[in-house]
């Protein structure tokens, strides 16, 4: 796979090269909060690197590294689809990058390699990232309890949204 041209973000294929500055976006303590990780965040990124079953991609901005997106695909035909998940650096919040790098890459799992159904799994409080999912056709399908354990190690509720293929904007 090559790079992917969003509006304002460029999408690259992540490398050994780039767990450490991914390493240091995902120890910023709002981005922690929501991604945890081992006390060696540059072990859990490589650890992600290597998941055979998720493509992780660089978001670049002004062409330096800013975030992460990733996703990964449910092969069975019956409930073939792709769920995607990013991270920001808090220096770039607010800009609008989130949702042209997820829109760009529900282009490509749409266009380029023919899913009809996504699905993104937010913190049910994190709001920031569900208006950002809604701003590219994510629809909320349900609260999800106690779906994921926090970097405090208490559980919290996950929201599930999906996009059909016609609903991407």
């Amino acid at each position: 796979m090559g790079d992917l041209a969003g509006a304002m973000v460029r999408l690259r294929p992540a490398t050994r090269d780039d767990i450490a500055a991914l390493a240091r976006i995902r120890a910023a303590p709002e981005v922690y909060q929501r991604w945890g990780g081992d006390d060696d965040l540059t072990a859990t990124v490589a650890e992600g690197l290597a998941d055979p079953d998720t493509r992780v991609l660089v978001i670049l901005y002004e062409d330096r590294i800013v975030g992460a997106i990733q996703w990964s695909e449910e092969a069975d035909p019956d409930y073939r689809h792709a769920g995607i998940d990013i991270y920001l650096s808090p220096e770039v919040h607010g800009l609008g990058l989130g949702a042209d790098a997820v829109r760009t890459v529900a282009r490509h799992l749409i266009d380029d390699l023919g899913h009809h159904r996504l699905v993104i799994d937010p913190a049910a409080d994190n709001h920031a990232a569900i208006r950002c999912y809604a701003k590219v056709g994510f629809r909320p399908v349900g609260v999800m309890r106690r779906y994921e354990r926090g970097p405090d190690g208490t559980w919290h509720d996950g929201l599930l949204m999906d996009l059909l293929a016609g609903e991407l904007t």
